[in-house]
């Protein structure tokens, strides 16, 4: 999987970004439903190239599976050909991989691929992750991430000028998503940082943070949501005020979250602050607490395994000592 990824962006470095993109990073479909998988490609002569379709299973090698001729017909590999169909559409410059009556060993992650002209180099697209749930599994109506904001404590921004957003997602499913910052009028994505996702009953949370230095603390930035579930289809932008702001305000502040066209306030106070208790942010904070405890939990057995093991293997290298030391002792005595 690395080694692909490696290999898929240098390729994607080299002859352009842009060429192959997935259009869903995700599709959930039921057993023995069908399901489309889209693949944007940006590349002149597109009625010309072939497209080609690769999966990849946990654990298991890459399978190829199909390709699209210039002329639009399919060609499927032997014995699937109807599981397994493949169309382009020339007016979207867009390719589909169509597969039919989902079992549970569908579940991969799909590929789409093409030969750059004039080379022996192929470019892949960055995946789609097909996830085949059983039929008689309910999600709920919503399961899209639900953000809650975390501003910066005037603490940290008068010791360290800079201040730390972070940002909580939960109740999403499925767990594939990708989180970036951007500042509210700039296309530069920034560099932040992440946890990974983790269950929680039947679906999903994940955290992520950004730590603005002085030069941007007078700015806005916003995190950009990915999700399959997304209202819309739309990439939810979670909009934190200039950490300037944040660090003057003594009463709680007001955060504004972007979904769609609309805001919608919620009341998050500056880490750190004495602040009134509202339920609101009792529960905010009640649930990072949650979270905390897990990792905390995690780490903790994780430790206590580790220290459990070298135990054992100094007991054991202790016993194996005697018990050769005892057989030396017998060897040298019998040969006196």
């Amino acid at each position: 999987m690395l080694l692909l990824s490696g290999f898929t962006f240098s390729c994607l470095w080299a002859f352009g970004l842009g060429q192959l993109e997935p259009i869903e990073i995700s599709v959930t479909r039921a057993v023995s439903q069908s399901a489309q998988i889209s693949c944007k490609v940006s590349l002149e002569g597109f009625d010309k190239v072939d497209i080609h379709w690769y999966r990849q299973k946990t654990n298991q090698p890459f399978e190829y599976l199909i390709y699209v001729r210039n002329d639009n017909t399919h060609r499927p590999l032997e014995g699937i050909s109807k599981k397994i169909e493949a169309k382009k559409d020339l007016r979207t410059s867009t390719a589909t991989l169509i597969i039919n009556s989902l079992k549970k060993e569908d579940e991969a992650i799909y590929y789409c691929a093409l030969w750059v002209e004039s080379s022996w180099i192929k470019v892949f697209s960055k995946g789609t992750k097909l996830i085949v749930i059983p039929s008689d599994k309910h999600l709920g109506s919503d399961v899209s991430p639900k953000p809650t904001i975390f501003l910066p404590s005037v603490a940290e921004t008068n010791l360290h000028k800079a201040g730390t957003y972070l940002c909580l997602l939960e109740k999403f499913f499925p767990d594939v998503i990708r989180v970036y910052w951007k500042e509210k009028d700039g296309d530069k994505i920034l560099k932040s940082q992440e946890g990974n996702s983790m269950k929680t009953n039947n679906t999903y949370m994940k955290f992520s943070w950004l730590t603005v230095t002085e030069d941007s603390m007078d700015k806005e930035h916003k995190c950009i949501v990915k999700h399959e579930n997304n209202q819309g289809g739309v990439d939810q932008e979670i909009l934190f005020p200039p950490i300037d702001k944040v660090a003057n305000i003594i009463s709680p502040t007001e955060a504004y979250l972007k979904t769609e066209n609309a805001f919608t306030t919620i009341t998050i106070n500056p880490r750190g602050e004495n602040v009134n208790n509202t339920t609101d942010l009792e529960a905010c904070l009640e649930e990072r607490r949650d979270v905390l405890q897990i990792q905390v939990t995690n780490t903790s057995a994780f430790y206590t395994y580790l220290i459990l093991f070298f135990k054992s293997v100094v007991h054991l290298a202790f016993v194996m000592f005697c018990v050769f030391r005892r057989a030396a002792l017998r060897c040298d005595g019998q040969s006196s």
